[in-house]
């Protein structure tokens, strides 16, 4: 249970409640003391207390808050919090492309298109722009003059150091955002490979861990002497930054090619590009609400598999699951005894290939080994379908159109598996996840909380009073769900209350 509440409520704490308070406290000392006006001499120095007290509880509160990982709101904060836990946020990743270059006829001579050469989108402001990743060679006299070669959406920094042989060094590298894992770090007495952590260092092992604070730049940290060997000499740190889903561009898109370039004879050549696919792989740095999900997760099953939590905590960290639930028998009285049931759902919902499947059970019965008397399977999802059928009154100067597509689009967000930063939507889940006050598994969508999303969709007067007139599976009553069903949204029907047309 946590520490502290999740919302810090500050009502008690403020100016005017302070103010209230020191005058109670004046007139229960000094009863004769009846002038509290503005210009009061003494009514100054009691604003100048609540004043100070007001701006110190506020410093007090914020500390208190950000000091646990369930209430911290600052991403430097949460990084601090999590590094404790042995858990480090990881960066924006570098979406990728294959691009083809293609000249404009065969070359005389061979040309050379060497690494690091840029290629971008056509947008005039803010184009997203990759850099190639090895060198592009068409050869003297190829037809068609095409070739192809793999492009990044990153750029590459270089930065120099001297070291002095200094203990503890850090250096801070200039630019950002930095992509994870990117750092090669090279010195006089030779190149340094990243760790985790120093403390497993030696003294003779070249080794350097990077840190990355809340603007997404990084420190390069070097060994004591003691843990980890110190760099000698001139530090060179070559590194990428970029990175982020902006880069995950579609077909077609990557046509900019800067810089010109001539054939192995000094002659210019006329270079196109394209990229023939989508870039894909680029996502956005953690955020810290998925931090404040998965770094304590990281401790609760650290090499086995062994309580029905790891199971589900174990599945979701195979890549392309988003949610998963796990029933024994003490759960589901049909399972048979010492054997289980996980259900797991992929990214963006549907039902898990056989691939995906074979990669769970390995996950939880191998990679985290779990009791090898204990009999697990991995099953598809069961979902349950929730038609929503409304009566609603629109507000004056709003559109039927535009109100029927906000109310869609809150209700997909409700319904939706997971939230944009990945982590699982709190709205929707596993009917055994849905338990009342005393931990009983209840199994509910609220027909309260679709009626509070529809009220509250910009544009909406008000939902229609008379019985009937918002129902959920043709009932105006909470749906029920299995153990093992989880909710999606089915079919939205609107009625304009006014008209009676559907929207």
């Amino acid at each position: 249970m946590a520490l502290l509440p999740s919302s810090v409520d500050y009502t008690e704490k403020d100016f005017d409640a302070l103010r209230a308070r020191l005058i109670a406290l004046v007139r229960s000392v000094f009863p004769d003391w009846s002038d509290f006006s503005v210009a009061s001499f003494g009514n100054i120095l009691l604003e100048m207390y609540a004043f100070v007290g007001d701006i110190l509880t506020f410093y007090l509160d914020n500390q208190a808050r950000e000091s646990r990982l369930v209430t911290a709101t600052q991403r430097r904060n949460v990084i601090a919090l999590a590094r404790m836990l042995g858990y480090r946020l990881h960066g924006a990743t570098a979406a990728t492309a294959e691009v083809s270059f293609a000249l404009a006829r065969p070359p005389a001579a061979d040309v050379l298109i060497p690494a690091g050469t840029i290629v971008r989108t056509q947008e005039v402001t803010e184009p997203v722009r990759f850099q190639l990743l090895s060198d592009v060679l068409i050869p003297a006299g190829l037809s068609p003059p095409i070739a192809t070669c793999v492009v990044e959406s990153s750029e590459s920094r270089t930065q120099l150091f001297d070291a002095r042989g200094l203990e503890n060094l850090d250096i801070l590298l200039n630019h950002a955002p930095y992509l994870d894992g990117s750092a090669i770090v090279q010195a006089t007495n030779g190149d340094y490979s990243e760790v985790e952590s120093l403390l497993g260092s030696g003294p003779n092992d070249r080794h350097f861990m990077v840190l990355v604070d809340q603007n997404d730049k990084a420190t390069v940290r070097f060994g004591s002497g003691t843990s980890g060997a110190p760099p000698t000499g001139t530090v060179r740190i070559d590194y990428k930054t970029g990175g982020g889903s902006a880069g995950n561009v579609d077909a077609g898109r990557i046509v900019v090619l800067e810089g010109s370039f001539t054939d192995a004879h000094g002659h210019p050549v006329q270079v196109s590009v394209t990229n023939d696919e989508p870039a894909s792989g680029g996502s956005d740095r953690q955020t810290i609400g998925s931090a404040k999900v998965l770094a304590p997760e990281s401790l609760r099953s650290l090499t086995r598999t062994v309580t029905r939590e790891d199971f589900e905590i174990n599945a979701r960290r195979v890549p392309g699951v988003a949610r998963a639930l796990m029933l024994t028998s003490n759960e589901d009285g049909s399972i048979n005894e010492n054997a289980g049931i996980l259900f797991v759902i992929p990214e963006g919902g549907g039902l898990p290939t056989p691939a995906l499947k074979n990669a769970v059970l390995k996950q939880v019965t191998e990679v985290y080994p779990h009791t090898l008397t204990f009999q697990v399977s991995v099953q598809s999802p069961v979902y349950r379908n929730i038609d929503v059928e409304v009566r609603i009154y629109l507000r004056q100067g709003h559109s039927g159109s535009s109100v029927r597509d906000r109310i869609r689009t809150n209700l997909q967000r409700m319904f939706r598996i997971s939230e944009p930063d990945g982590t699982p939507n709190p709205l929707a889940d596993f009917g055994y996840n849905i338990k009342d006050a005393d931990g009983n598994p209840i199994g509910e969508v609220a027909w309260s909380d679709v009626f509070n999303v529809i009220r509250d969709t910009e544009g909406v007067r008000k939902i229609g009073d008379r019985h009937g007139d918002l129902k959920l599976n043709a009932l105006p009553a909470d749906v029920r769900l299995r153990i093992k069903e989880f909710p999606l949204l089915g079919n939205v029907t609107i009625i304009d209350g006014d008209s009676g047309a559907l929207l």
